[in-house]
């Protein structure tokens, strides 16, 4: 029977968290196979052996980023207005912490991308998409509860809501501080019973 093969050369979690910095701080096509080799401290074998190409390291970069998210735990807070606002202020403050990249890498990833590129694109909108499919069963329950007025249309909340949460995400990579966020945040949840109404 044929030996063991040669024990990987390298922490393929770091390796991985180090991707994960690349692809969110420059987006999937801002980033080249060299760049992700000399970051991650490995030869284009070992990457391609370890990850299978650009696009899977790139879905897995997503998914441990993804795994930092708890929108669905936010989803058992009491009202759905605590949902909104613990989820914003979350990932406002998220969003400029020093020691990440700026903004959302779900947001920023993927905005302009060539046709090649079309199914990293709609995997971001996937994962988009599952927050929006969350917030608005909570708010279709806030609305089955009483806790909003039975017109409101749970569709078109969630939607603004993450017009803003977008909205927070490209702010933070321009620079803003994370008092502008949360000013931010402040005026979107003063609108609450405006919007939900």
């Amino acid at each position: 029977m044929p030996g063991r093969g040669r024990p990987r050369g390298f922490d393929r979690d770091a390796a991985l968290r180090t991707a994960m910095r690349l692809f969110w701080a420059r987006g999937y096509e801002g980033v080249a196979i060299s760049d992700l080799t000399a970051e991650m401290g490995i030869g284009t074998r070992s990457l391609y052996t370890a990850f299978g190409s650009k696009e899977r390291l790139f879905r897995e970069a997503v998914d441990l980023y993804a795994a930092l998210d708890d929108t669905a735990g936010y989803c058992d807070l009491p009202t759905a207005r605590d949902t909104v606002e613990r989820l914003l202020r979350a990932r406002a403050a998220a969003y400029v912490d020093p020691a990440t990249p700026p903004g959302c890498m779900i947001v920023l990833a993927a905005t302009n991308t060539s046709q090649d590129n079309d199914a990293v694109r709609d995997f971001l909108a996937g994962i988009r998409a599952r927050d929006r499919d969350l917030l608005t069963t909570r708010l279709a329950k806030a609305r089955a509860d009483g806790e909003v007025p039975t017109a409101t249309d749970p569709d078109t909340v969630v939607a603004f809501y993450l017009s803003v949460l977008y909205g927070l995400s490209m702010h933070a990579k321009d620079g803003r501080s994370a008092a502008e966020l949360d000013a931010v945040v402040d005026t979107a949840m003063a609108v609450w019973d405006m919007v939900v109404g």
